[in-house]
């Protein structure tokens, strides 16, 4: 059968999937079609038409596709109604027949593989589309937009060559079961059509063939003499392109061979690329359980080049402990996902442990049988990097706390002078109670437990500062972030005192407790304290401000903020602010914040910094609270530097 040229209507497509283009599942109705209410069948209108396309297969059967159509448009209803055959290279759909609003588009082409004449031959089934523009794009061009389309293929001999159509173009129109009838049925005429047609082609090509036969054999009896020697010429060409052929086919052996070279070397490269970067792959036949293995993933795996490959012999490499993972993406391989990634664990015979990222992604062969085609790296290197660079950073943060204990050094010995003096006193206060006559027993005794109570203060104050600086490996526990930023701030007194600072703080009483390491989050706050402490060193017109602010934040996290009114920073350097060894201090090491947002990073938090409005900057961080966690106590008070120290209160 003839193809039908592109009109001047045509469609433009492009048959790769685009960018954005919705589901097939989202577009189809056919489930609701079967469950509307359906109209009556008209049986008169039906036999009409029936008759109608009889009468034409008979009489005018070079037209009869086209009647075909007028007839669907007429007994459906419809807006517009056609039939799309499949080209002879099975690559296109062309519209062979239309009627109504489309008609003008007659001829135009679609691409057999993303169309929705494509989808209903490769599932075998009648569909109903809704605005199919979203998931195929080109079809906007056809003018108007289809509301709703309803297909049915049609079969020759067992084999799909079209699809038989009907299209509303407004939502007045709502096909129903009755329609699906109707088009079925007319879709087993128009494989009858379909036949018709292509015989009369043939036998139209049969027709001219023999005329041409029967004319050349008269050319050949009258001129026989001539075609002897135009068929000795045609020999003698015959001869040489024979010659030439030969010369040719020659030189496409010698390509071919140089190709079939080229081939084993990028084979060879793929694999020493492979084995270069520790790369696998591999491809899984869910059905069957056949797994094929590139030769870099049988070394990764250390089994023998060869051996055949089954989900049983993986399963004794993988780690004891990663098997339910193993098995975890095996019951989601078998319930179809598109795409899965994993990191799992071998242990080697001689009990190493390797590292193994895979990454896999699923479609189907012919038969419709799922399929992965994946890769699998060895990542131990990779790991035991992240170890190491780990490692490094803990050592950082070490040292940026050690960098904060000389700054403390006077807050060290204004914190433990203060029990230590009041110790004095009461001890000599109760031997001169005790040397009294009669002794004084009653205030002895209350001098004693005052005496007791700065010793444990003392105490505390160095628990507190070995806490803070010794070197010790992260440990997880429930962290009440008021307490936690009270004992910080009660660290850095003297030193506030010393730079006229006054602190105001606000904690909320409803605060949850959070999930993470006491001393590294002490350590944020510690260093978030000094920096609003030495922004505010140069400031002499206004009070040297600090607000330290704890409250629940979006997601259930809770956020500490510290907020000074120091000379603050640029805008447009807020992102380097946080940048290791970039520092806004004249003698700044520039790690403090770097290694600050190590430390809320690894407790899944984040850190951040903004300009006020006014003088100075806010610092914040919002860390994930503990799940099922208890809240603190939290207090309002203004911290300034005090007037009266505990050891004259005990005078």
């Amino acid at each position: 059968m003839t193809e039908s040229g592109r009109s001047r209507n045509d469609i433009p497509f492009d048959g790769s999937t685009p960018i954005g283009a919705v589901p097939l599942e989202s577009i189809l109705c056919t489930e609701e079609l079967r469950n509307r209410p359906s109209r009556l069948p008209e049986y008169e209108n039906e036999n009409r038409a029936l008759v109608a396309l009889a009468s034409a297969l008979a009489d005018s059967p070079r037209t009869v596709l086209q009647t075909l159509a007028d007839k669907v448009f007429e007994v459906l209803h419809a807006d517009s109604a056609g039939l799309s055959l499949l080209t002879k290279d099975e690559k296109r759909f062309y519209w062979a027949a239309v009627a109504g609003a489309w008609q003008p588009h007659i001829g135009a082409e679609a691409p057999r593989n993303f169309g929705p004449c494509g989808d209903v031959l490769d599932h075998n089934i009648p569909m109903l589309f809704n605005h199919w523009e979203r998931r195929y794009p080109y079809l906007s061009w056809a003018m108007p937009l289809a509301d709703e389309g309803l297909l049915v293929p049609f079969y020759v001999n067992g084999k799909a060559v079209g699809t038989i159509w009907a299209v509303a173009h407004d939502k007045r129109r709502k096909f129903d079961a009755e329609d699906l009838r109707l088009l079925e049925r007319m879709s087993r005429f128009a494989s009858a059509a379909y036949q018709v047609v292509g015989s009369i082609e043939n036998l139209r090509l049969e027709i001219a063939a023999r005329e041409k036969a029967e004319t050349a054999v008269r050319e050949l009896a009258n001129g026989l003499e001539t075609q002897v020697r135009v068929r000795t010429g045609e020999l003698e060409r015959s001869t040489r392109d024979l010659f030439d052929t030969n010369r040719a086919l020659e030189t496409e052996i010698a390509e071919r061979k140089r190709a079939e070279q080229e081939l084993r070397r990028s084979e060879a490269f793929l694999a020493e690329g492979q084995h270069l970067s520790r790369i696998g792959s591999f491809s899984w036949r869910v059905a069957t359980d056949e797994i094929t293995w590139s030769e870099q993933l049988y070394r990764i795996f250390e089994f023998d080049i060869g051996v055949r490959v089954t989900l049983e012999l993986i399963g004794r490499r993988v780690h004891p402990e990663d098997i339910p993972l193993l098995n975890d993406m095996i019951e989601r391989a078998r319930g179809a996902v598109s795409d899965f990634e994993y990191e799992h664990r071998l242990l080697m015979p001689d009990h190493s442990v390797k590292y193994l990222h895979l990454i896999a992604h699923g479609s189907r062969d012919r038969d419709g049988r799922q399929e992965y085609i994946g890769a699998v790296q060895d990542v131990t290197q990779r790991r035991l990097s992240e170890e190491a660079l780990s490692k490094a950073r803990s050592e950082l943060a070490h040292v940026a706390r050690v960098t904060s204990l000389g700054v403390l050094t006077a807050s060290i010995a204004h914190e433990v002078n203060q029990p230590l003096s009041g110790i004095i006193t009461n001890a000599s206060t109760c031997l001169r109670m005790l040397a009294a006559d009669p002794p004084n027993v009653d205030g002895a005794r209350e001098t004693a437990r005052r005496t007791i109570r700065d010793g444990n203060r003392a105490s505390q104050v160095i628990t507190r500062l070995r806490a803070l600086f010794c070197k010790k490996e992260a440990t997880a526990e429930s962290v009440d972030l008021n307490e936690a930023t009270r004992e910080v701030i009660a660290l850095s007194l003297s030193e506030r005192q010393r730079n006229q600072i006054i602190l105001r703080s606000e904690f909320a009483d409803d605060l949850p407790v959070v999930a993470g390491d006491r001393v590294q989050l002490q350590q944020v706050i510690l260093n978030l304290l000094r920096n609003a402490s030495d922004a505010m060193s140069a400031v002499v017109d206004h009070p040297r401000l600090v607000l330290v602010k704890t409250e629940r934040d979006e997601d259930d996290h809770v956020r500490l903020t510290v907020q000074d009114s120091g000379v603050g920073f640029d805008p447009h350097a807020a992102d380097r602010l946080f940048e290791a060894f970039y520092t806004t201090k004249d003698h700044g090491m520039g790690i403090g914040l770097c290694v600050s947002r190590s430390i809320i990073e690894s407790h899944h938090g984040r850190l951040w910094a903004a300009p006020n409005d006014g003088p100075g900057a806010t610092f914040s961080f919002a860390i994930p609270s503990a799940p099922g966690g208890l809240t603190g106590v939290g207090t309002h008070r203004d911290i300034r530097t005090p007037a009266v120290t505990d050891a004259a209160e005990n005078l």
